[in-house]
């Protein structure tokens, strides 16, 4: 609160404390000469009670009466808010109180006895000072808040934040008990915010709506003193004071503060409010045309959200088109760039990740195909524009081979002529060439059988006849008929290798015969685990076998299937028998056998040497061997091949060189009535 101006003497009051009646005659007679307001106490609590209830400007204490209550009173009014800037005059007639006095924070101490014209002086020097200080903290006070105000409402923009700054920063400025701001905006809506005692920001509860609208119509500062007519709805304070927010004649809105204490609603409090308001309304007019900036931009930006949403939609529902292909796929830019990798292309033995790939050259990436390869196949497309085909074969590392098929596609984007990319797609054609290379397969098996079931009477005939007479000449000479005779070493011999060889080609006519023969048995549900017993136990008794170590691994619970069991145990025993002869210097040969959804698995599996991949393809045709002359026809695997297909099932099989063979028979289950399993 500023204090009065000197030339209002009425508004000033002093206090006299602890002067005997003499005394305070004569000081009250020379301050009522002046104009001043003059009153009294007795002692130190009878001035606090006075300085609690009534307002002071000047206080006179006699340190001679009240000896140690002077420096006490004096501290009590220095450290007290409501009195701490009081004018406190002190009245000492020795050195050493005038020195304990000093210390007790008093603004002057006068020596007794007292002339009252120079203590009308002195007070009124104090009243001055005081008065100046006052003026100029009032001053920086404003300067500090416009300041701070101006930098709050720089960063507002919304209406929202704006009223919430304005109301918090004029609530702790002008010291009020409570304050509040209300925006009204372009669109008919408002902003408002209200600072209540405990300093919380509030909504519009507090505030009258009706009575500020109404208000805002004359636009004109009010100081409100009637409680019918606050615009706060409160109990407890007694003053308002509202001043519009108007920018250009229009008003924008009202900034309101409420104060419980009359006094402390001063001008300095509604200079504050005023400068608030008036700074305030440029913020809002900023706020305001922000405001609609951002309505009228509303429907561009939804609209480009949209049309954004539906362009990144297209482009994930392209990439989930591309990716759910069941080709690998990927492209290249003319610098060999890689720009597209789809889901396939990750997947697989040869998988790589799509983010470690895009945007690095392709031949960085590829590195299993030679470089000069692979771009003379990119140049021929890029530079004839024409689709180009390739076959390949891959092999895993668990020795499958796979087979692809490999079309690049040029890609043009714009209308130069130049290709400008080169899409790669590779599918996977393993069970096409598979399957073609059965058909042929089948095709020639049964070309040959029908040559065989031909040819095989027809020698079978002469070779009974070759090896009845060498059988024979054989009794001839046991029964001493060539005695004698210088070739009989020669002819024992060549009689016997003839016997030999005619007995070779019946094995090879036999097989043939066996190969070409339609089998007509009875197909009868039978125990894969008793074929598999009787075939090991078989094959165990084989002495090239002794090195060996055969290992049975059947399942418990596998169903039964439907076919001949002596035709299956060939086919096991066959193939078995090339296990133990790929193994000369011994292994493990394993036979076991599982359930895969409706069909058994036998697996006859060796650590032996292995097929080379270009023979892999070879091995079911008749008469295609790798063992020695004399060793083998060619006809076991073919014949197995046979049997497992009339049994309806298939032969496979998977091998690495050095490591070893597994051939994979698989057989349609069946229940125990006969039925095939779904």
């Amino acid at each position: 609160m500023l204090v009065p101006a000197i030339n209002s003497h009425q508004n000033t009051t002093i206090l006299l404390v602890g002067h005997d009646s003499a005394d305070q005659n004569r000081l009250r007679e020379s301050f009522e000469e002046s104009s001043y307001r003059v009153v009294s106490a007795p002692d130190a609590p009878s001035a606090l009670r006075v300085s609690a209830q009534d307002h002071l400007d000047v206080v006179v204490v006699n340190v001679n009466s009240l000896e140690a209550d002077a420096a006490a009173l004096c501290r009590l009014l220095r450290a007290q808010p409501r009195t701490s800037g009081i004018v406190v005059i002190a009245f000492a007639a020795s050195e050493t109180s005038r020195e304990e006095i000093l210390a007790s924070g008093v603004d002057d101490v006068l020596t007794t006895p007292f002339n009252a014209k120079d203590v009308i002086s002195r007070t009124v020097s104090h009243l001055r000072a005081a008065q100046r200080e006052s003026l100029l903290t009032g001053s920086n006070r404003e300067l500090r808040f416009l300041a701070d105000l101006g930098k709050g409402l720089l960063r507002a923009v919304e209406p929202q934040q704006l009223v919430k700054r304005l109301a918090g920063a004029t609530y702790e400025g002008t010291g009020a008990d409570l304050c509040a701001a209300y925006l009204m905006l372009d669109n008919g809506s408002n902003a408002a915010c209200v600072f209540d005692r405990e300093g919380s920001a509030e909504g519009i509860s507090l505030l009258q709506a009706e009575r500020v609208s109404d208000w805002l119509r004359s636009s004109v500062a009010k100081h409100l003193l009637e409680r019918d007519k606050f615009l706060l709805q409160d109990s407890q304070h007694t003053v308002e004071y509202a001043a519009p927010l108007r920018f250009k004649g229009q008003t924008k809105g009202a900034l309101i503060v409420a104060f419980d204490d009359r006094a402390k609603c001063g001008d300095t409090e509604m200079r504050l409010t005023d400068a608030a308001a008036q700074e305030a309304s440029l913020a809002a007019h900023v706020s305001s045309l922000y405001q609609s900036a951002r309505d009228s931009s509303v429907e561009l930006a939804q609209e480009v959200e949209r049309r954004t949403l539906e362009a990144e939609a297209q482009r994930r529902f392209t990439e989930a088109i591309i990716d759910s292909l069941p080709v690998s796929l990927y492209a290249v830019d003319r610098n060999y760039r890689v720009v597209a990798w789809n889901r396939n292309r990750e997947l697989g033995e040869l998988g790589i990740p799509r983010g470690s790939v895009l945007g690095r050259n392709v031949f960085h990436v590829l590195t299993r195909q030679k470089r000069e390869v692979l771009e003379s196949e990119f140049s021929r497309v890029f530079e004839s524009g024409e689709i180009e085909r390739i076959e390949q074969e891959t092999l895993t590392a668990h020795g499958q081979t796979k087979h692809w098929l490999i079309s690049k596609i040029p890609m043009w984007l714009d209308q130069s002529g130049k290709v400008s990319h080169v899409i790669t797609v590779g599918e996977e054609i393993t069970s096409r060439v598979e399957a073609n290379r059965a058909v042929a397969r089948a095709e020639k098996l049964a070309a040959v059988g029908r040559l065989a079931s031909g040819v095989v009477h027809e020698i079978n005939n002469p070779l009974a006849t070759i090896s009845a007479c060498a059988e024979a000449l054989e009794s001839r000479v046991d029964d001493g008929d060539f005695k004698g005779s210088p070739g009989l070493s020669d002819l024992k011999e060549y009689l016997a290798l003839i016997r030999s060889e005619a007995f070779r080609c019946k094995t090879i006519t036999n097989g043939l015969l066996d190969f070409s023969r339609t089998r007509g048995t009875q197909h009868v549900p039978l125990s894969i685990n008793d074929v598999i017993s009787a075939a090991a136990r078989l094959v165990s008794h084989q002495r090239r076998g002794e090195k060996v170590d055969i290992q049975i691994d059947s399942a418990d619970d596998l169903p039964v299937v439907m076919g001949d069991e002596g035709q299956l145990q060939q086919a096991v025993i066959a193939l078995a028998t090339n296990a133990l002869d790929a193994m000369p210097f011994g292994g493990v040969l394993k036979i076991s056998a599982r359930n895969d959804a409706d069909k058994v698995l036998i697996e006859v599996s060796d650590t032996g040497i292995g097929i080379p991949a270009e023979n892999l393809h070879q091995i079911f045709e008749p008469f295609f061997t790798t063992k020695e002359v004399g060793r083998g026809t060619g006809l076991g695997l073919a014949v197995c091949y046979g049997i497992l297909t009339e049994h309806g099932g298939s032969l496979d099989v998977q091998s690495n060189v050095g490591v070893g063979t597994t051939f994979t028979i698989s057989l349609p289950a069946t229940s125990q009535d006969g039925d095939a399993s779904r």
